[in-house]
């Protein structure tokens, strides 16, 4: 099969590289900045590179783009790809851009299934993709009423073929909300962490829990702009709920009240215990 890749950054880059180490597949691969084209083909990461006028020789088409930029690049390209083919992506909020591709190619008998790696680095770029970037992720694919079931289960091989541990099928909506609290909603407590202008003078004074807090606050501003803007509202939905909360806190500490305060902390840790034992029952490890 010929699998084309648009945007070779981090994911595009990995999944790349992943496909090449475990499959036979012939990878495609296409990105606006020349310089990463050669270092893909260079380091064999892809058999051949191509422009958006070869995208009717791929059997699947994987666009590893911006939410926006998906959406346009589909709508710009639509009679490029091959009729009968399969078009994904790989971006992290799924109703935006499924609304957005989905009857645009279904007019040109191309399918589109969004899809969604959860995997990822704090680092962004071809520089810093890997061939084993997915393994023991999951997988997420969206698809829609009308998607042929064929579709979704060539997703999920070729997923299970990349490394990943799990497939987990949503709808676009239900993605999105899980995402707003799972990722979104981390990046933005993380990020903001960060601002404290204690920072700066933590040298020698943090341990497991700061370093776990601030990974992710070393992140690609303009991919997460972008994420956020386009899950406004579920992201909003959990912001609001995780300031009522600190808000709880910080009432119980500044009023001395340790009743309430362990009531919240103890609420907190059974929640969590609750969840592990959710997720060690359903076989998941992120917990």
């Amino acid at each position: 099969m010929k699998i084309a890749v648009v945007g070779l950054g981090l994911i595009g880059g990995s999944i790349c590289k992943a496909l090449k180490k475990n499959t036979f597949h012939h990878i495609m691969g296409s990105d606006i900045d020349e310089s990463v084209c050669e270092k893909a083909l260079a380091c064999g990461a892809v058999d051949e590179i191509i422009t958006p006028d070869m995208l009717n020789e791929a059997d699947m088409t994987v666009i590893c783009l911006y939410p926006e930029s998906i959406v346009e690049f589909v709508k710009n390209n639509a009679d490029k790809f091959k009729e009968g083919s399969i078009v994904t992506d790989s971006c992290g909020i799924k109703e935006y851009v499924v609304e957005g591709c989905t009857e645009v190619l279904a007019k040109r008998g191309v399918i589109f299934v969004g899809s969604h790696p959860m995997a990822g680095r704090e680092f962004s770029g071809f520089d810093y993709s890997t061939d084993d970037l997915f393994v023991g992720a999951s997988y997420i694919v969206t698809p829609t009423e009308g998607t042929p079931k064929m579709a979704i289960d060539l997703l999920a091989t070729l997923a299970c073929c990349m490394g990943f541990e799990k497939v987990v099928t949503a709808t676009p909506q239900q993605h999105d909300t899980n995402i707003a609290f799972t990722s979104q909603l981390a990046h933005v407590v993380s990020n903001a962490y960060v601002k404290s202008p204690s920072l700066f003078n933590a040298d020698g004074f943090s341990a497991g829990s700061f370093l776990d807090l601030t990974r992710v606050a070393k992140l690609n501003e303009h991919m997460w702009t972008s994420l956020f803007l386009c899950n406004k509202k579920a992201l909003l939905f959990e912001l609001d709920n995780i300031i009522a909360h600190l808000e709880q806190y910080k009432s119980a500490i500044e009023n001395n009240d340790p009743d309430t305060l362990r009531d919240i902390l103890r609420d907190g840790r059974e929640r969590k215990e609750k969840s592990i034992e959710l997720y060690a029952k359903n076989g998941s490890k992120n917990n």
